[in-house]
């Protein structure tokens, strides 16, 4: 009688089990949000020369639509940014595409155009800052390029769905039935 009780409280306990309540400011019940350092979120390309270091970043660019890109110039041999430096931009692929640059910050311009193809193309910079003054060469400026996505976090799904958690408990139900019949049998021989 006492073994009857204790699966029948198993039982009611497993089969009347509520959903667990929210506490400490968690809330169990809300799907996790992606975090945005999955992967890349701009492009980049690089040029440099004995005077000037160039980095431009950029997210993904559509043709014929506002592009706006980031470029970092720093002194090569001490990697200070570039304070005030005047900026011609030409882009050889294509001699109608026209570029401003404005500085946002120490080292930091904005350079705004628009790509009107999807593809490839570069971009010439020349430079002058105080006394010294360089012609660059940017390459790999990819229009209509889309960031690469992990294709396996998109298929990754957890392995506790309904469908698992329903076929574990009539598992571990199962056992226990099956336990109590070998624990009566046994009981039934002695």
């Amino acid at each position: 009688m006492n073994m009857r009780f204790l699966l029948l409280m198993l039982l009611t306990f497993l089969l009347t089990g509520g959903p667990v309540l929210a506490h400490g400011g968690e809330d169990h019940g809300a799907e996790a949000k992606p975090s945005g350092a999955a992967g890349p979120s701009y492009f980049s390309t690089f040029a440099a020369s004995e005077q000037f270091e160039l980095l431009l970043r950029y997210e993904p660019l559509k043709p014929g639509e506002p592009a706006h890109l980031r470029l970092f110039i720093a002194d090569f041999a001490t990697n200070a940014p570039i304070r005030g430096a005047k900026l011609a931009l030409t882009v050889p692929e294509d001699n109608t595409v026209k570029l401003t640059a404005t500085e946002r910050g120490p080292g930091e311009y904005l350079i705004e155009g628009s790509f009107p193809k999807k593809q490839a193309y570069s971009m010439t910079v020349t430079l002058s800052a105080g006394e010294q003054a360089d012609l660059l060469l940017l390459k790999g400026i990819d229009v209509g390029k889309e960031l690469p996505h992990d294709e396996h976090e998109d298929a990754a799904q957890p392995w506790l769905t309904w469908k698992t958690g329903l076929l574990l408990a009539g598992m571990f139900l199962a056992g226990m039935g099956l336990t109590a019949l070998l624990m009566r049998r046994r009981d039934a021989g002695i």
